[in-house]
């Protein structure tokens, strides 16, 4: 078979071509070149909306789908009458068509390319597209896997933050058969941190301020990468103020810029800086905050005795729980502030060596005991509520958190103290007198016998040594008995003043309690309260005015008997025996040693039992004592 080729001439002529020609010759030379399943050239006969027609030089074209000629952006990347390669999977299929791909030729070109960087130990460059098992898929022309592993030079918690970020990449293993590419970053930064390793010690010394990377975090500290060399950022030194833990303040993959501290360049140990490139804020806290400012802070700690106030960064001040409240016992400082809250305080003190500041949030307020004084001066009578009683006194709140105290030796103006509970209950609404206000130490005297005028001031030229008087009996002990002769006025026959006849044990039966009788005065000192009374001869009338009383009946028997039994004085009166009477008021004179002459005049005062009881910061004068008795309850006179 001969080819007719016609070939336009300008003159319009026709050429034909030599008979001899073998065409199937030429055929066949030409599918010799042309393999399957390679690639091969060819140029670009036709492009329509579905096809591209490519004339590769076999006996048909081949039509491969428009799209696969689109880029990434979705624009068409030839044109008619442009070469360009494709690839050939079979010269005919079913339909005796040729099957052609420009995608795979695209993708073996890739193959062999990075086949080609694999074998020369190049790089090549990648975009990753998607987060798989183990690692991520990058796409490099064709899609290859990045370990978890070799992602960086550190392990990376999120590696969705890398999606769509392009990096140059090494190939480790490169598997055409199986269809198998594997990437690393890692050696691609181990590399560059070679080279910025000589850079960076060239510029490591102390004081150069130098950026770099979170490498790592712990309790401690954080370690920074500077660039191939990696330094340590201690917790006390990121900021002059408290921190608990470096996550509060850095992040892995943070850069930060940090101040090298120190430099061992044999052992390549870096210390670094944060808080030093700023100065010490307590440089200049004794200028700024001088005694008596008033300053807002936060709370930044609580602890069992105060809370911790942050004044600025760095500078920090405590407020002890003394210093909370004016009027109320802070136990717990939760009680009263939180964690963040804005605190208003005064500066009480201030030590810059030591890096202290006391704090008070009482004193930024009204000091409510600087009103009560002002308003309630010495003197004044003003009523208040009982709000606690004690062996000592009571306490009287006049105002929320005002407390007063009236001390047991204020509330009566008979020397014989008892027991404020047998006198006040709790809750009761009292008049009562200021005596003195201690603004300073926060204290409040109050009394209540100086409502009243002193019963003992009336006694001066009213009576006088010798006198005899009429009185109840209100206390008995072993040393004697108290006898009230006025209203808050009570003198003291002591045993020694007593007929021997009447021996201790029978004074309940002889001077039962709240009978009255008849004693003659053989002291009296008016300005220190001492009134010393004898019975001493007037016995009997006392007896016989007892019986007239009815509170002794004397039988025919018994007035034969100079001293009736405790047994028979028991069923003659209500008065209890000397076991009835409180073994803390008996013992007070034993302790004493005095001349006789005096003991029968000295008064005894506050038993000390009582006076044992009262702490030392309400203590009053000291308390009289008696003078010491034998066993009988007879003077000891002196030799």
């Amino acid at each position: 078979m001969t080819e007719l080729t016609l070939t336009a001439q300008e003159d319009n002529r026709i050429e034909f071509l030599d008979e001899e020609f073998d065409f199937e010759e030429r055929v066949t030379e030409s599918l010799e070149k042309i393999k399957e399943l390679n690639i091969v050239e060819g140029t670009v006969t036709k492009i329509t909306k579905d096809f591209v027609t490519v004339d590769f030089g076999y006996k048909s074209e081949g039509q491969i789908p428009t799209q696969e000629f689109f880029d990434s952006d979705g624009a068409l990347t030839v044109e008619v009458q442009e070469t360009t390669e494709i690839y050939l999977e079979r010269f005919e299929d079913e339909h005796g068509q040729v099957v052609v791909s420009k995608e795979k030729a695209k993708k073996l070109r890739v193959w062999e390319d990075v086949g080609k960087v694999y074998s020369e130990d190049g790089i090549v460059s990648g975009v990753i597209t998607a987060r798989i098992k183990g690692g991520l898929s990058v796409d490099i022309g064709i899609k290859a896997f990045l370990p978890g592993s070799q992602v960086d030079l550190r392990p990376v918690r999120n590696l969705d933050k890398l999606l769509g970020e392009r990096f140059d990449f090494k190939v480790l293993k490169y598997n055409p058969k199986r269809g198998n590419i594997v990437l690393s970053r890692r050696a691609i930064l181990e590399l560059d941190r070679v080279e910025q390793r000589e850079k960076t010690l060239e510029l490591l010394q102390e004081g150069a301020i130098i950026k770099g990377h979170v490498k790592n975090i712990t309790d401690y500290g954080v370690f920074v990468d500077l660039g191939g060399v990696d330094g340590l950022l201690h917790i006390t030194d990121m900021t002059w103020g408290r921190i608990v833990h470096p996550s509060e303040m850095f992040g892995i993959g943070d850069e930060i810029e940090v101040i090298v501290l120190k430099f061992d360049e044999e052992e390549e140990k870096v210390s670094l800086g944060f808080k030093q490139k700023s100065a010490n804020p307590w440089d200049s806290v004794a200028n700024k905050y001088p005694i008596s400012t008033e300053v807002v802070g936060k709370v930044v700690s609580l602890t069992n005795y105060g809370a911790f106030i942050e004044i600025e960064e760095g500078v920090e001040g405590l407020i002890h729980v003394s210093e909370m409240s004016w009027t109320k016992k802070i136990r717990q400082p939760s009680a009263v502030v939180s964690l963040g809250d804005q605190i208003t305080a005064i500066i009480k003190e201030l030590d810059t060596e030591q890096r202290r500041i006391s704090l008070s949030m009482k004193e930024a307020l009204p000091n409510p005991w600087k009103g009560v004084a002002e308003s309630n001066p010495t003197g004044t009578v003003v009523q208040g509520k009982i709000r606690n009683i004690t062996d000592f006194g009571i306490f009287v709140g006049l105002e929320e958190g005002i407390d007063g105290l009236v001390h047991i030796s204020d509330m009566s103006w008979s020397q014989r103290q008892r027991n404020p509970n047998e006198l006040y209950n709790k809750g009761d609404e009292i008049n009562v007198k200021i005596l003195n206000i201690d603004v300073d130490n926060q204290r409040l005297s109050l009394g209540i016998k100086q409502l009243t005028e002193d019963p003992w001031q009336t006694l001066e030229g009213d009576l006088n040594e010798g006198d005899v008087v009429t009185g109840k009996i209100v206390h008995l002990a072993d040393f004697g008995v108290f006898l009230e002769i006025r209203p808050g006025v009570e003198g003291l026959i002591h045993v020694s003043e007593i007929d021997k006849e009447v021996s201790k044990k029978s004074l309940a039966k002889f001077y039962p309690l709240g009978s009255e009788i008849q004693a003659k005065i053989i002291n009296l000192k008016v300005s220190e309260r001492r009134l010393g009374l004898s019975v001493i001869g007037l016995s009997e009338a006392n007896y016989r005015q007892l019986q007239e009383q009815g509170i002794i009946i004397i039988t025919d028997d018994e007035e034969d008997d100079e001293s009736p039994s405790t047994e028979e004085a028991a069923e003659t009166t209500d008065t209890p025996v000397e076991a009835d009477v409180p073994a803390d008021e008996t013992a007070a004179v034993d302790e004493v040693d005095a001349p006789a002459e005096e003991k029968a005049a000295e008064v005894v005062e506050t038993p000390a039992e009582e006076v044992a009881e009262v702490p030392a910061e309400e203590e009053k004068e000291p308390v009289a004592t008696e003078p010491e008795a034998d066993a009988e309850g007879e003077k000891i006179v002196p030799e």
